[in-house]
């Protein structure tokens, strides 16, 4: 019998080549989408699920368990981006952020946790992302969103080890997807002061996407944390630098570790 998983977020980027990996594997995948008669043509099922949404959260799961008795792994994939000077990015923008990048995913593990634990097993992947080691100029918020998920999967882990249930994390660098363009900027405004560093970090962190690493690597990433019998808390897949970034701020003092990031963006 093949394992069931369910990626949130899977009609595109990172999460659409982590289900076609699987599905080629073997597994039984759902994928969600908020709009999934948009993509029928995935290699496999897309239903839908918006993680702002808890009652679409239950409903999704529902689905899945009802149709495949059983649900053995969840990805949660699903998030945006955001990038600006937090003096100026809404707070009705950073919170929605929060809702799509931290509350939401813990949300999607409230709804799978009573089934794993009737199943006496199951394997939760978090993605969050290299930035969330790290508070990035113009991505603070960003930054904070995926730390936190970070540490509530430490706690997470913790808290389910006694019902069989793993937890991880896998942390992304740079990839050829299509966050960028669908992640919230703040405008950059002809009088504000942030103008002229903010524009030019803008740039630099598009490029940084556009040249970044093949979605597939993460597919094969997932891959083997999920064939793993006792997964770690933390994984980083990307550019050696910027796995190394993580290295450098745990030895180097802040504010050297500071100036690093200052020269690398051209502040």
């Amino acid at each position: 019998m093949s394992k069931v998983v369910l990626i949130t977020g899977g009609s595109s980027g990172i999460g659409k080549s982590v289900g076609e990996f699987l599905t080629e594997k073997g597994y039984t995948v759902y994928g969600t989408s908020r709009n999934p008669k948009n993509y029928t043509s995935n290699a496999f099922k897309i239903i839908a699920l918006d993680v702002t949404k808890p009652e679409t959260i239950a409903t999704a799961v529902s689905t899945v368990v009802a149709a495949e008795g059983r649900i053995d792994v969840l990805i949660n994939n699903a998030g945006v981006g955001i990038t600006g000077p937090i003096e100026e990015i809404p707070e009705a923008e950073i919170k929605a952020n929060f809702e799509t990048n931290f509350f939401g995913p813990i949300n999607v593990i409230k709804a799978v946790l009573p089934q794993m634990r009737k199943q006496a097993s199951g394997l939760i992947i978090n993605i969050t992302s290299i930035a969330g080691y790290m508070g990035l100029p113009y991505r603070g918020i960003y930054s904070a969103s995926k730390g936190a998920l970070e540490l509530v999967t430490e706690a997470f882990r913790m808290e389910i080890k006694d019902f069989n249930i793993q937890m991880t994390n896998i942390a992304p660098g740079d990839f050829a997807t299509n966050i960028a363009s669908g992640r919230f900027h703040a405008p950059i405004q002809e009088n504000s002061p942030y103008k002229t560093p903010y524009g030019n970090t803008l740039k630099l962190m598009d490029e940084h996407v556009d040249e970044g690493k093949d979605p597939l690597l993460m597919a094969k990433a997932v891959y083997k944390v999920m064939n793993t019998e006792k997964p770690k808390i933390h994984y980083k897949v990307g550019e050696l630098l910027q796995k190394f970034s993580i290295v450098l701020k745990r030895v180097l003092p802040d504010k050297v570790y500071e100036k690093m990031l200052l020269n690398h963006y051209k502040l």
